[in-house]
């Protein structure tokens, strides 16, 4: 049986501090690491920094420092995570620095240089987690929330603006899918082409390499895992053209499911969403002419209220015993 790595964390600075490094302690010991009061016996050595005044950032950085003497192997997180050039600069020999709150990063930065073993005779969850969909295929979601706005969709209001997972994170994910059985992975999210706009694409490390949280990146490492690539909720966006390129050299299906809502654009403004559809068309024309067997997948809504939802409702509000009121007498196809 392989032995469990073992973690030293040295935390820093104020009770809020305090709870983020009992939240990285919790996640790493459900995941079967164990953990080290001394430098010696650690195979890594997380240090949660305090960032607030000058004398905190320099208790940091000697603490950072004393951690890379005595055991070599050092992430970095905290308040200070945010002056990361400060940090290397004083010690370039830190494996990875993080920000306040990035627990999930850390808990990656983690996995890169000490993995989590797995022992399928004590663990209680598997290594790819618990599923609900047959062995053979998965759902990888990439991102929580949408940061658009169109008129139709209560998305935004149920969960908030865009929420990008970090790259690295995803990746690692759907590479224990991979290897757990798993032969197609279906992309999901709401706005799967706005991948990583909100934390400015930002790299995280994969197997020792640094690789951005762009959607074409995303993709193209991805399509590297031996398993079928289905890309769901892509907006034609132009940065998606590259994407296509992919599946003509068979790296990742050549499928896309593109939710197009409609094709008037009367409608589509009024839908809040882009109205340009010949441009949608020639991209689409241009699509096929890079990969000829590309599918398209999408939805169509038939029928958008606009100005006859608010009748719609008054008639509701008007009725002593609410009933349905058929589509066709609001004329609401118009």
């Amino acid at each position: 049986m392989n032995k469990a790595p073992k973690i030293g964390l040295v935390s820093l600075g104020c009770p809020k501090a305090l709870v983020d490094s009992e939240r990285i302690l919790t996640t790493l010991r459900a995941q079967g690491y164990e953990f080290s009061r001394d430098y010696a016996g650690a195979d890594l050595v997380i240090v949660n920094t305090c960032g607030f005044i000058d004398s905190a950032k320099a208790e940091s950085l000697d603490a950072i420092g004393e951690a890379i003497t005595e055991n070599g192997k050092v992430i970095v997180t905290g308040c200070l995570g945010v002056e990361e050039d400060l940090i290397r600069k004083t010690h370039p020999k830190v494996l990875t620095v993080t920000g306040p709150h990035q627990y999930e990063q850390v808990v990656e930065a983690v996995h890169e240089t000490c993995p989590p073993v797995h022992d399928p005779f004590v663990d209680l969850v598997p290594e790819q987690g618990l599923k609900l969909t047959p062995k053979h295929y998965s759902y990888l979601k990439i991102s929580e929330g949408c940061s658009n706005r169109c008129s139709f969709c209560i998305i935004p209001a149920i969960r908030g603006d865009l929420v990008s997972r970090p790259v690295a994170s995803v990746l690692y994910e759907a590479e224990r899918l991979v290897k757990a059985g798993t032969k197609e992975l279906l992309v999901i999210s709401q706005d799967t082409s706005a991948y990583g706009q909100d934390i400015k694409y930002a790299s995280t490390p994969f197997h020792g390499r640094q690789v951005k949280a762009k959607f074409f990146d995303l993709c193209a490492e991805l399509g590297e895992l031996g398993a079928w690539v289905r890309l769901h909720y892509v907006y034609p966006y132009p940065h998606v053209d590259a994407a296509i390129e992919l599946m003509a050299d068979n790296k990742i299906l050549p499928y896309l499911d593109i939710p197009f809502q409609h094709a008037s654009p009367t409608i589509l403004k009024a839908m809040r969403r882009p109205a340009n559809t010949e441009k949608t068309l020639d991209r689409i024309n241009a699509w096929r002419k890079t990969c000829p067997d590309l599918a398209i997948r999408s939805t169509f809504v038939v029928g958008f209220p606009a100005k006859q939802m608010r009748i719609f409702k008054c008639c509701l509000i008007g009725l002593k015993k609410p009933r349905l009121i058929g589509l066709a007498a609001l004329n609401m196809s118009r």
